[in-house]
Formats: structure tokens, sequence, C-alpha cells
């Protein structure tokens, strides 16, 4: 599908769409409890949707309504295949937790999901019991043997999702566990993930991201969560309104555990107007100037950054491109090719560095969202202050997280 964009001015108030990251998390730990478990404001993304699919492959019986899902685990036998769709998150939650359950089971996926590498996680299984087969470093993955609780080190610094995983599986194995984490990236993801497993009943001590402790539970507490709203899908707008006139952002938890809530320090920083008023975030735009900020942490923000950036004024400075490689596409080559087709330059020859060199922004072609959901909306950022129109390939990739995005986006832009 391609999007084609006119220059505008932006004026969006609107309500941003539930956590997928959350939501695949309550869905996870909710197929894992001793009873009904209620989700209220579900994600409808692709990811969230795939994780739906797992807990029925794990056994669940899921009801979806309009305001809630409803998981009732365990009813029917676990099957031997289960399928993540392209959900990074997802393959890392439940290989662990598939293991967990049963020996001789396959995780797989699809899309660019099978040309993402996860062998950071076959030592770590190796040393809780199970045996892992990838395919060309990626998945299917196949797991045997059971899942032990026990001692375990781990090394996070190329993603905490593994992390996450363990820390919904192993509160199930019948022993105390302890994790010792050699190095992490992620922080705020690990919280969440910490957050949302005590929500259920689990039991997990975390002493400063060196050491997590975590004792065993006989089953999780079927209860109901309330699924937040998404920074990471708020960050586009947010973005719009700093550079194309205003934004009010609806629903969002100032005080969220979500490493995307950066995106607020980052526009305040660059000079953008910027107020909160409950779970409201109002954006500005004023004169913008560069800024230097450290994705480390926030990875899912890069794309959006660089659009902000190449509209502000200097040369902006973002840390953290080592996190890029192995997303939905390799993120800092495809910004820095899409974003020179549009006329900036974007320097990614610097050691974990990226550098946007603002600059006036050239329409009249089709850029590539290259299969990101993330690249397809920081795209449609840069297209506001263009002096052309601008044609998005693959704009259907918004679906991944935010398959509302165009709508929304449309009743925003103003002609």
């Amino acid at each position: 599908m391609i999007k084609s964009l006119k220059p505008s001015a932006f004026d969006a108030n609107l309500t941003i769409p539930p956590s997928k990251s959350y939501m695949q998390r309550a869905v996870a730990i909710a197929a894992l409890a001793g009873g009904k478990s209620t989700i209220y404001n579900p994600d409808k993304s692709n990811d969230s949707r795939a994780g739906l699919g797992v807990a029925q492959s794990l056994g669940c019986i899921v009801e979806e309504y309009s305001d809630r899902v409803e998981i009732i685990p365990s009813v029917n036998p676990m099957a031997d295949t289960v399928n993540v769709g392209e959900a990074g998150l997802g393959l890392r939650l439940y290989t662990p937790i598939c293991s967990m359950l049963r020996s001789d089971v396959t995780i797989t996926g699809g899309g660019t999901l099978l040309k993402r590498p996860v062998d950071e996680m076959l030592e770590p299984l190796r040393q809780l019991g199970v045996t892992a087969m990838l395919t060309n470093h990626c998945a299917p993955v196949h797991t045997t043997g059971i899942l032990q609780g026990g001692e375990v080190t781990i090394d996070a610094s190329k993603s905490s999702q593994f992390l996450s995983g363990l820390l919904i599986a192993l509160p199930k194995t019948g022993k105390n566990s302890h994790i010792k984490i050699s190095a992490i990236n992620s922080r705020p993801y690990v919280e969440m993930t910490i957050e949302i497993v005590k929500h259920f009943g689990g039991k997990i001590t975390n002493n400063d991201f060196k050491d997590i402790y975590i004792e065993p539970i006989a089953y999780y507490n079927g209860c109901e969560y309330t699924v937040e709203s998404d920074w990471s899908s708020a960050a586009a707008h947010l973005a719009a309104g700093a550079i194309g006139g205003k934004a009010i952002v609806k629903g969002l938890n100032p005080n969220s555990l979500q490493a995307d809530k950066a995106i607020i320090d980052v526009l305040r920083n660059c000079g953008a107007g910027v107020e909160v008023d409950g779970n409201a975030i109002i954006i500005s735009k004023k004169d913008l100037r560069a800024f230097q900020f450290d994705a480390t942490d926030a990875p899912d923000l890069f794309p959006v950054l660089a659009a902000l950036a190449a509209n502000c004024k200097g040369i902006s400075e973002i840390i953290g491109t080592d996190r890029l490689i192995h997303k939905e596409s390799n993120r800092a080559q495809s910004i820095a090719e899409e974003f020179a087709k549009i006329g900036i330059n974007v320097d990614i020859n610097n050691k974990n560095k990226m550098l946007i060199h603002g600059g006036k922004i050239h329409g009249g072609v089709t850029v590539s969202a290259h299969h990101d959901h993330r690249m397809a909306m920081a795209l449609a950022v840069c297209a506001l202050t263009a002096d052309a129109p601008i044609d998005i390939d693959e704009a259907e990739s918004v679906a991944k997280s935010y398959p509302d995005f165009w709508k929304d986006w449309d009743v925003s832009i103003m002609h």
C-alpha cells in the first residue's frame, strides 16, 4: 500500500490506543493463571492479536468483546507448534514459557521475524535444562526438555525481551530461581514485566538489575487488568504537533514505566511547547533546535526522533544505533537511506551514534517504510514540512502496532 501525503499543518486531538508491550505481557501471564483473567482496554494490533492466538495454542479459551478480552487457561491440550506472527517480543516471551509447559515444541513466526537472530536465548536455556535449535540463528525455534528453575546468567545487552520471558516462566517451575545479569539495556521494559508479574501474584526481587530472585508459585492469579495507553504510538503525533502546529494527546500515563515516555524530555529539550494536564499531553509548535539524546533504552523512538531532528536547526545526536540492527528493519540503515531521498543527511558512521542534519525536506519522491511500522510513522512526520507530496510505500506496516494510525493521522492534518 502506498500512502500519499501532502505538506500540511497538524492539529490533533485524539486518544492513544493501548500499549502492545503491556498487552502481550498480560496475555502471556493470564495464559498461565489459575482462573479466568479479564483484560480491559485491550490492544488490537497485529502483534497483540498474535499473542491471543498463542494463548489459544497453549490451551486457553479466548473470548473477545469490544471493551475487554477474557482468557480462561488450560482448557485444551497445548499445541506442538506455536506461531507468534511477526512479534519479536512474542518470540522471546513464549520460547521460555512454552519450554516450561512441555518438551519438544516449535515456536515460529513470519515476515521479517524469521530474519532476526535470537542466539542470545540458547545458553541461558541450556543452563535451565532446555536444548534449543535455531534455523540460521533465527526462528523457527525448536526446544527439547522442560525449563527448570535454578541459577542462570544472562546477557541482556542486545535485547531485554528474553529476560522478560524468563521472568514470566520461571515462577511456574516450582523452584526458587536466581537470574544473574551480566549486561542489560532497556531496563524500563524489564521494570514493566516485573510490575505486571507482581500484579498477577508473582514474587520477584530485583537487586539493581544485577541479580533478580524469583520465588515459585503454583499459579498466577486470574484477575482483572487494564492496559494503559501506548507512549510508542503517541510519539509520532507528539512530534508532529511540535513540527506542524499542535497535538492534544489523551489517555497517557505521565508516570508510566514505558521507555518511550522519554519523548517528552526530548521535545522539551529541543524547544517545543510541552504541557501536561492530567493524562493529556499538549504539544505546540515553536522554533526547534538540535538536541542530544541517548535512546539505548528506547530504540523504538529512533525513527520519529530522526524525523523531529530533520526539522531542528543544527545537527542532532542520537546514541544507541547498535540497538537498531535487528528490528523490523535495520533501522539505522533504513533511516539514512530514506531520509537521503528527501534531502536530509543522516550520518551513521559514528560508533553507536546517529547524527541528523536539520534542513529543508524535499518531496516529490516515493520512500519505503521497509515493512517497519516505526519507519512509516516517522516518514509521515517528515511529510508535514516537505516542499512537495511524499508517497510512503508499505504504509500498511503500521498495523503491527497501531492499526488505526492512518485514520487518526488523516483527521489531524490540515491541507
